[in-house]
């Protein structure tokens, strides 16, 4: 484990993360610090907590977004494939009655 130090929307933060998370988290909070600012530079809001929430809700919801997105997609994707083994498996046990 190690301590790291963020800094997100002018504060600093710091976190005791492992060293396999490190980079990752890093990544992400440099994510939700550019979000936050787009928010505040907006001129929406100007708590923030307010902006803090309003980029969690935002990122929740792309979050949310891209997991049903997948799942409908992985869905359409074993249908396909369950369609063509059935039509296999039919082709197959029709040869096989001529073999009787």
């Amino acid at each position: 484990m190690e301590l790291i130090e963020l800094r997100i929307m002018d504060r600093d933060y710091r976190l005791t993360v492992s060293s396999d998370d490190r980079d990752r988290l890093v990544q992400a909070a440099g994510m939700v610090d550019a979000r936050m600012r787009e928010i505040r530079d907006s001129g929406k809001l100007a708590s923030p907590d307010r902006i803090a929430v309003l980029a969690a809700l935002q990122f929740a919801h792309q979050i949310i977004g891209e997991s049903e997105s997948a799942a409908a997609s992985s869905s359409a994707e074993t249908q396909r494939r369950v369609r063509r083994l059935n039509e296999t498996l039919a082709s197959e046990l029709k040869a096989q009655d001529s073999l009787f």
